[in-house]
């Protein structure tokens, strides 16, 4: 499928991808920022954001979209950043279409599958009930006992549609829900490698990325560094934005 974006910017194509249940609104100071030197392309992955809801998400066809996406709009070679589910349809999209796939910088995912500790918070949203005249405020204290953090309450709680008098998802929640076992998974072909060069950016305060995790990253893509970006945990680009824009910049050499 043909994914939604977001565009800024003129230079050399750089693609950046969210995470489960974001958009590609979640970029906006980084593709600010980006968009001094680059055509920056932030895309709502299938199911997600303004894209179309689809069946399955396993990360051949999410980088398969990717690359529709970039046919589409003329872009043959490309810097792709992916964040968390992002960052491993990157890691997909580099070891299926290296042509395609200039640079790759993963931020804090490793490319392996991880036990199922999201599906309680599909649970809660699913359980959210949508009647007429729902306020935000109910919303979320419904969110509480299974999200207590207020920050990711408020992250979840924008894919909810309050502006009309039956709210609604603006994501694909029961597609999501069903491929849970797909996003939690990686599966790379075998014998793949990119050998382009790549970046694993790790969130100092996050378990995501573990240093047991860099020999997995090594026998896919031989040519990658590692960098970890202090006071930061999973959402690394909104909790250290500074550090990390310094390491991306470090990275990408402007």
């Amino acid at each position: 499928m043909q994914l939604q974006m977001i565009e800024a910017g003129q230079g050399p194509a750089l693609i950046l991808l969210h995470g489960l249940f974001g958009s590609a609104r979640n970029w906006g100071g980084v593709q600010k920022a980006l968009s001094q030197h680059y055509r920056v392309i932030a895309m709502d992955l299938r199911n997600h954001g303004a894209s179309p809801h689809a069946a399955g998400m396993d990360y051949a066809a999410q980088a398969s979209d990717v690359a529709e996406t970039m046919a589409a709009i003329g872009i043959g070679r490309t810097i792709v950043l992916g964040h968390s589910m992002g960052g491993k349809t990157a890691m997909m999209l580099a070891l299926t279409r290296p042509d395609l796939v200039e640079r790759l910088i993963v931020a804090d995912i490793a490319p392996r599958p991880y036990p199922p500790s999201l599906r309680a918070v599909v649970a809660a949203l699913q359980a959210l009930p949508l009647h007429p005249g729902l306020t935000r405020q109910e919303a979320d204290q419904a969110l509480r006992s299974a999200v207590p953090e207020a920050p990711i309450r408020s992250f979840l709680l924008q894919n909810l549609r309050f502006e009309s008098a039956h709210p609604g998802w603006r994501i694909g929640l029961s597609e999501i829900a069903a491929a849970m076992p797909e996003i939690e998974a990686f599966a790379p072909p075998p014998s793949a490698r990119f050998e382009g060069p790549a970046l694993a950016m790790a969130g100092a305060l996050s378990p995501y990325i573990r240093a047991e995790d860099h020999a997995g990253f090594r026998a896919l893509f031989p040519n990658i560094g590692f960098v970890s970006i202090a006071r930061a945990g999973h959402w690394l680009h909104a909790e250290n934005p500074e550090g990390f824009m310094a390491a991306l910049r470090d990275f990408l050499s402007y």
